[in-house]
């Protein structure tokens, strides 16, 4: 490794670690500063940063109480990545690789937190919610490993087995997600966005859990539908596609730049049904034009996405209580309006990519004991019609560490 490419993922952490903004947009901002980088070095860089984001509890608690980006760096490189001495040589100095050298004896004493890779206030609330101390360990080391990456093909224009076979004569190994139907399974990081495959708008990238929620609010041809937080769209374009194009299918969001993320995926996709709908608030008029009018609608709410800490390590640190106090009250308000549009016998999903209890269970049960209209439908049943089988109860709880997919929650609700 040359001390040149070493100093530049050097230079890429300091840029990260504030963890002040997300750490892909801090990265792609470096990136376009040293837009010089080859693809192989800025593939060495993002793993390293990542890296380091996703050990940060180990790597401080071995390079303190001096845990400069260079040290976490060079922690990360011989305790995490498996480098040797002899592989850094050129890219360290003499008095760095003495060091380095010292590390690979250091074993500190770490708490169940950092041995889980979580801060000590969310496993505080696991623990408070009944999780044990082995199912937390478990769940920590999950999500200190990258997430796969999952496809979902686009049953409007292709076949799951058609596409499959396409990707594998592209010579990308891949394989059936077990649980969605829709689902595909890809082997690595293949370059997918200019496979025909992709800009024709049969494969999708979507993580496996978030294609469930969709079957669980399974959206029937002819409905009046809304995904009430649409965002880019992901859930919106497998909503369509499981209506066959038919009825009327809202996309709502309060982000203008999210929403705009939609358009070229919507092109791509063939759906005719789609309406995006740019909201004020979650108080828009809009919403209340269609009160009690919709069959269906999908609230994806805004969450701490403590779930996806394999893809986005860098939340841990930028996560705290009082955030997600704050989110907890968005988070009320747009169930509450979300409920507004349900017709009678109508079915609402609440839905969040977190596994705080705050997020999950404590919004629902708020929201059941203000709203007696409404009641739980059973998550495992709702999901065995759409031939998914898959053990989670009453309330869908998916887990990294068993699932294999995001950390989602999820509830259904209907209308008496």
């Amino acid at each position: 490794m040359s001390h040149s490419l070493f100093q530049h993922a050097v230079d890429a952490l300091r840029r990260v670690l504030p963890c002040d903004k997300p750490a892909d947009a801090a990265l792609s901002a470096f990136f376009r500063d040293n837009h010089k980088l080859g693809q192989q070095d800025r593939h060495f860089i993002a793993e390293s940063v990542f890296a380091v984001l996703r050990r940060h509890a180990l790597l401080t608690a071995l390079t303190a109480p001096q845990s400069t980006p260079k040290r976490l760096l060079i922690a990360s490189l011989v305790r995490v990545r498996g480098h040797n001495l002899r592989e850094l040589s050129d890219a360290l100095t003499e008095a760095d690789r003495k060091w380095a050298g010292e590390l690979k004896a250091l074993e500190p004493e770490l708490s169940l937190a950092q041995r889980a890779e979580l801060p000590d206030w969310v496993v505080e609330a696991l623990q408070a919610g009944g999780m044990d101390d082995d199912t937390l360990l478990t769940l920590g080391r999950a999500m200190q490993h990258p997430a796969p990456l999952d496809l979902r093909v686009n049953t409007l224009k292709t076949r799951r087995e058609d596409a499959l076979a396409a990707l594998q004569a592209a010579g990308i190994s891949a394989e059936a997600t077990p649980l969605s139907p829709f689902g595909l399974r890809v082997k690595g990081k293949p370059a997918l966005t200019k496979m025909p495959l992709f800009t024709s708008g049969q494969i999708e990238v979507q993580d496996e859990g978030s294609q469930l929620l969709g079957l669980l609010l399974a959206p029937r041809r002819g409905e009046m539908v809304v995904d009430f937080c649409a965002g880019a769209g992901g859930k919106t374009l497998l909503l369509g596609a499981m209506m066959a194009s038919t009825g009327r299918l809202y996309a709502f969001d309060i982000s203008e730049k999210r929403l705009a993320n939609l358009k070229p995926r919507l092109a791509r996709s063939g759906l005719s049904n789609v309406h995006p709908q740019l909201l004020a608030s979650e108080n828009d008029s809009r919403i209340k034009r269609l009160a009690g009018k919709i069959d269906r609608v999908l609230v994806d709410a805004p969450c701490s996405g403590l779930g996806t800490l394999r893809r986005n390590p860098d939340l841990k640190l930028r996560q705290s209580p009082d955030s997600v106090a704050q989110l907890n009250a968005t988070q009320a308000s747009i169930l509450n309006a979300a409920a507004s549009l349900v017709k009678p016998g109508g079915r609402l999903v609440y839905a969040t990519c977190s596994l705080l209890p705050a997020e999950n269970d404590a919004i629902v049960d708020a929201f059941l004991a203000s709203h007696p209209e409404f009641s739980l439908l059973n998550a495992e049943a709702l999901l065995a019609e759409q031939r998914v089988q898959l053990a989670t109860g009453e309330r869908l709880r998916l887990n990294p560490a068993r699932d294999n997919t995001d950390g989602f929650f999820a509830v259904a609700l209907t209308r008496a």
